[in-house]
Parts: C-alpha cells; sequence; structure tokens
C-alpha cells in the first residue's frame, strides 16, 4: 500500500520566542515523553523514551543491555554528555514549544532512587527496564513558537 504524503498546511509565517530556563523545564516536565540523543560506535543515536523530571533533573528507565546503559557505566563519575528534547507542536497551526537540554547522564545506582523510580516512572514499552538513567540539565534552551 503507497503511503500518502498529507498536503502541508498552509499557515502564516510564525514567530518563534526564547524560553528562559525555568519554563523550559516548567514544559519539559509536563510532557511523559522525549527524545534522548547521545553517541554509539561514534555516531549520533536518538531515542523516544518516557520520563519525569526529579528534583530538576530527567530521569529516564533503561535496560542491562542498552546502548546508553553501557556508556553511563563506563564514563566514570562524571557521566556521559547527552540531549533531551521534548516538543508539542500542533502539526495544523505549527503552534507550540520545543526545549533542548544538554547535560550529563549518570545510571542511577543507589538501590532506593532505583526503586522510587521504578515507582515513578512505567515503561511505556513491553520490555524490562531495571535501570536508570539520571540526565543533570547543564544547558537548556527552548522556544516558544507563536502566531506573528
Amino acid at each position: 500500500m503507497p503511503i500518502k504524503n498529507a498536503e502541508p498546511a498552509l499557515v502564516e509565517p510564525r514567530r518563534s520566542a526564547e524560553l528562559d530556563s525555568a519554563e523550559a523545564l516548567r514544559l519539559l516536565g509536563s510532557v511523559p515523553m522525549g527524545r534522548i540523543v547521545f553517541t554509539r560506535s561514534a555516531l549520533p543515536t536518538i531515542r523516544p523514551v518516557n520520563h519525569i523530571i526529579d528534583d530538576g533533573q530527567i530521569v529516564i528507565r533503561t535496560h542491562e543491555g542498552a546502548a546508553l546503559t553501557w556508556h553511563t557505566r563506563h564514563h566514570g563519575s562524571q557521566g556521559v554528555v547527552v540531549a533531551y528534547e521534548a516538543d508539542v507542536i500542533d502539526p495544523d497551526t505549527h503552534l507550540g514549544w520545543s526545549v533542548v537540554v544538554t547535560g550529563f547522564a549518570e545510571l542511577v545506582t543507589d538501590e532506593r532512587d532505583l526503586a522510587r523510580y521504578r515507582e515513578m516512572l512505567r515503561p511505556w514499552v513491553r520490555q524490562t527496564l531495571d535501570q536508570a538513567v539520571r540526565i543533570r540539565p547543564d544547558l537548556v534552551s527552548g522556544i516558544r513558537v507563536t502566531e506573528a
């Protein structure tokens, strides 16, 4: 069955306004899913994941065999540099927002924290996700797209 391309919506040009860090993190916390960007075999890799914000940090669940788990485990206490992105952009009106966070991701090793994250963050895929990664947001940027 051939894939039909949707007709592009005809909308007036939009205006983008920068968000401050607090508003960007608030918006990030208002949605359940985003995309994590990390390096795998020296190339950027992007995965959709669900998340929570806990004490100003982004937390995602992962599993033992995941590339992100391996990288965070083998980069020591500082962690590994990642980017995290989430957005809500209406496909018809082209209005909404986008937030990008860059920071260090570390594997959560404290059993109490892991147990708490297992309760707070339910996987959206049918897979055992027994690990968690915490991202410290060092650089936070975002835009809101509004009518011109």
